[in-house]
């Protein structure tokens, strides 16, 4: 998926809906970029969720395909936040090379309270809790979570402490959204999603060279909280190079991967890999809930039938399953 390497400034271009793969042999690092359009339109759209939450759940979306795309197995990689706040559930499942579902519940009044208040920060929206990556290799292997606190101010603060505290690699995320506002050919107004990002991680041929200031709890001496070293000079060149893209960077269709990629790497020698696409895609079957279903006492099939039916939807693609009550008689 990832053989064909060509050198920043060869044709070829990734588009939308298409994780880029890259490497900079020249500062030991590796990292994906998106831009996302139509598919994330339409998973957004879908639920025509209010604004505060559709820009949150696209982030959630953004930083899940591309870590997603990264699995060298057949499996899922589940990006989970739960909290305390308005939106109290987001989650993005992405099942390998490249289906993605994702959701996000909210409770309307509070979410109204908080946006008259102007509380729409990520940390305002979802409140204390924590933000788990779970990697699932299939039903003969066993389940990975990394879990965090959600304490810093954006997803991206949150996902680069989860690499810090679990992978231990140094790591660099930048995530973006816009909503596009314009009128179609009746003169009526519409709008439309995307959303881009970046991850940038710093891979060295000798690991002394990863050091990260010691976590709180950690190795430090008695009474002191952190120890504290100097960046590699690589990355800490990456990461000033990173920290120039702007938000717009990442979401114009006009600037595109490859561009993005050319303006921060180029003196470097940047190389790209074959793009992943991603689609919009659920897993969801008849098959599959009826099986749950069939999992449900008695008592709970007759609670479930409505209008001489059982009626399931999916919360990830809204689409219905009916179902005959006597499949499931007990």
């Amino acid at each position: 998926m990832e053989t064909d390497i060509q050198t920043l400034g060869e044709p070829g271009f990734a588009g939308d809906d298409n994780v880029l793969p890259f490497e900079v042999d020249g500062l030991d690092v590796r990292g994906r970029t998106v831009q996302l359009g139509p598919m994330i339109d339409a998973i957004l759209a879908r639920h025509s969720y209010p604004e505060p939450v559709a820009r949150l759940l696209a982030e959630a979306i953004a930083l899940t395909v591309l870590l997603g795309t990264s699995l060298k197995f057949e499996g899922r990689l589940i990006v989970q936040t739960k909290g305390d706040g308005p939106v109290d559930l987001v989650v993005a499942d992405f099942s390998t090379p490249g289906n993605l579902r994702a959701y996000a519940r909210f409770d309307e009044e509070r979410l109204a309270a908080a946006q008259a208040a102007g509380a729409t920060s990520p940390t305002e929206l979802l409140g204390r809790g924590v933000l788990a990556f779970t990697i699932d290799q299939g039903a003969y292997m066993q389940r990975y979570q990394g879990i965090v606190e959600m304490n810093g101010e954006t997803l991206e603060a949150m996902a680069e402490t989860y690499f810090r505290q679990s992978e231990q690699i140094p790591t660099l995320v930048r995530l973006a959204v816009a909503e596009l506002l314009y009128r179609d050919a009746d003169g009526k107004p519409r709008h439309s999603w995307r959303a881009g990002g970046i991850v940038v991680q710093f891979f060295p041929h000798a690991p002394e060279r990863m050091r990260q200031p010691d976590l709180p709890g950690g190795d430090a001496p008695e009474g002191v909280d952190h120890v504290f070293h100097d960046d590699d000079d690589s990355w800490a060149e990456a990461k000033a190079l990173v920290s120039t893209v702007q938000p717009g960077e990442l979401t114009d269709p006009e600037v595109g991967a490859e561009r993005l990629l050319y303006r921060l790497f180029h003196e470097r020698g940047a190389k790209v890999y074959s793009p992943v696409p991603v689609f919009d895609r659920c897993s969801c079957s008849r098959e599959r809930l009826g099986e749950v279903l069939r999992g449900f006492s008695a008592e709970e099939i007759s609670n479930s039938i409505e209008d001489g039916e059982i009626t399931v939807q999916c919360e990830f693609c809204s689409t219905a399953y009916k179902f005959d009550p006597s499949e499931f008689a007990v």
